[in-house]
């Protein structure tokens, strides 16, 4: 398979897919639910925008790795939170109205701070070698196109045809996760040579950001005395990110196969800690709360 199929039309088709797939789950009223907990909302965004990216920067720093897959690393961070995201949450009997308002609300943020996270995290990891760096302009377009435009026909689709739209969700999801296996298979596959010393490399680091991104959103719900189910959705926004796009802008936008590493890992990898999460969650739920 030549790389222009996997990365100009394999890669896009798939996250359009996944895109697709989330919007016939959306409804206006998704984007409208700030307004009923504007606090979590703020709490959740604050969390996917700000403190995960510089989790993902401390981590590339503090920890061995080449610069690509440092790269590689923050890009994963600076995605936001994909459908799996909301399943996830679902099964761990977390606040799911919050995850979705908080998936799509930071879907259309990161269009803005994707291009200019990564072009700072380019600039600061490979210095004179960033020649490739991220058009703003154009990348701004592109995400739109292969994410917010995708989800906008979802929604028309749930509008138009409700029924329709839901008999369409689990098939979709079942393509989605589909073409998602396959492009892990494949970048694996043309990086297998260099794997085992890829995961050597970037395989902790990918660990620390999920485990410590789950950490920090649940920590944050805590500390703003947020219900648990709303303690629960934070913790899985924030440490469950859209491998998908992540790997999209790797291997796509920016051409660097050994980039879109750490995004395959992670999207292996969330799936082992996003079931200890619905453990945790159902635990958490059916605990009985302290009387005072």
């Amino acid at each position: 398979m030549q790389s222009s199929f996997f990365t100009a039309i394999l890669l896009p088709l798939a996250l359009a897919v996944v895109m697709l797939g989330m919007g016939l789950s959306l409804v206006p009223n998704d984007f409208k639910r700030i307004t009923r907990y504007p606090k979590a909302v703020a709490v959740g965004t604050f969390c996917q925008i700000v403190v995960l990216p510089l989790l993902g920067a401390l981590i590339a720093t503090i920890l061995p790795m080449p610069p690509d897959l440092a790269v590689g690393l923050i890009v994963v961070a600076v995605c936001p939170g994909g459908p799996s995201s909301n399943l996830i949450t679902y099964l761990a009997k977390g606040d799911v109205a919050l995850s979705v308002t908080l998936t799509a609300i930071n879907s259309v943020i990161t269009v803005f701070t994707i291009p200019i996270l990564i072009n700072l995290a380019l600039q600061t990891f490979l210095g004179e070698r960033a020649a490739i760096a991220l058009p703003i302009g154009s990348t701004m377009l592109q995400i739109v196109l292969i994410t917010l435009l995708p989800i906008a026909i979802g929604m028309a689709i749930r509008r138009a045809f409700p029924q329709a739209a839901r008999r369409l969700e689990k098939p979709m999801s079942r393509l989605a996760s589909g073409l998602l296996a396959l492009i892990i298979g494949l970048l694996l596959f043309r990086e297998g040579s260099k794997l085992p010393g890829f995961l050597m490399q970037v395989g902790i680091g990918v660990l620390f950001l999920n485990l410590l991104a789950m950490l920090a959103g649940l920590l944050a719900g805590r500390l703003f005395q947020l219900p648990r189910a709303q303690q629960i959705c934070l913790a899985i926004e924030v440490g469950i990110q859209n491998g998908t796009l992540a790997i999209a802008i790797t291997a796509g936008l920016l051409n660097n196969p050994e980039m879109a590493v750490p995004a395959a890992v992670y999207s292996l990898l969330m799936y082992g800690t996003g079931f200890m999460a619905i453990l945790y969650g159902r635990r958490l739920i059916n605990k009985p709360r302290l009387s005072v």
